[in-house]
């Protein structure tokens, strides 16, 4: 599995004032989208998320999101390595993802940016 880079996942109360920090430290714009009721701007290696506390508690319990070339291959290679894959492969507004327990606990997102088939 090749293992692209990670990003950092931040819950703020307020995205819009977030937002032009993240762009000036990062130099880069937001991506905007939203899933679920919450409100996402992905800017550099941070993924910022707004919304309902209830939707929050459980993105908070993700530890990062970590970009990967095929999601379908981190679903084998997580299998066959002893992580138990709680959610997807689903597609999403850029990819596709699933999310992962690591054998220690550890609760992690694999992406990629391949479209659904």
């Amino acid at each position: 599995m090749e293992i692209l880079g990670a990003t950092l996942r931040i819950c703020v109360d307020d995205l819009e004032a977030s937002v032009p920090f993240y762009e000036r430290l990062s130099g880069g714009r937001a991506l905007r989208f939203e899933r679920g009721g919450v409100s996402v701007a992905a800017v550099g290696c941070f993924l910022l998320m707004s919304g309902p506390e209830a939707e929050l508690d459980v993105l908070r319990k993700v530890a990062a999101t970590i970009a990967v070339k095929d999601v379908d291959e981190a679903h084998r290679v997580l299998s066959d390595s002893g992580a138990r894959i709680l959610a997807g492969p689903v597609a999403t507004p850029v990819g596709r993802n699933l999310i992962a327990m690591h054998p220690d606990g550890a609760v992690y997102e694999y992406v990629d940016r391949r479209a659904a088939e």
